[in-house]
């Protein structure tokens, strides 16, 4: 995992606008908020990892389809950039005030769920899982057994 020095040495400072760091990327299929079920085809992330983040939405278009990514709940979108500090911490950011962080189906994948209850432990999701690694990104749940609707970039 990346340190939060490492994270200010490539990514820079964050700040509360994401001002001088965070780009748009266009879904290729549709996120809808975890909270209000609002239709999302846009998202602001970390210009340096926004070709990363595409890739693994457009990997996963192609290996489930849409109808498939729906039914899973791949599309229940918990938030991307977002300042704030890390939960539980008085002093450390979160790896989402620097837009390099995702959050999916945090209903179902809440932060203290562990293999045993999160929906994204079940095998139907391993493919998924796979394919933020293979673009850069890893997961809570696979490396510390907790969070596991949250994905971040590795280095």
């Amino acid at each position: 995992m990346i340190t939060t020095v490492e994270l200010n040495r490539k990514y820079g400072e964050p700040n509360k606008t994401g001002a001088g760091y965070l780009t748009t990327i266009t879904l290729p299929f549709p996120l809808y908020t975890s909270w209000s079920n609002e239709k999302v085809t846009r998202i602001q992330c970390h210009k340096l990892i926004a070709n990363n983040l595409l890739a693994v939405f457009n990997e996963l278009l192609t290996y489930y389809g849409v109808d498939k990514i729906h039914e899973l709940g791949i599309d229940r979108y918990g938030g991307c950039f977002n300042y704030r500090l890390m939960r539980g911490s008085e002093t450390t950011l979160s790896r989402h005030s620097w837009g390099t962080a995702i959050d999916l189906d945090p209903d179902r994948n809440q932060l203290k769920e562990t293999s045993k209850t999160a929906r994204f432990a079940r095998p139907e999701y391993k493919p998924m899982i796979d394919i933020f690694y293979k673009h850069g990104f890893l997961s809570l749940g696979r490396e510390k057994n907790y969070d596991w609707m949250h994905f971040e970039i590795a280095s």
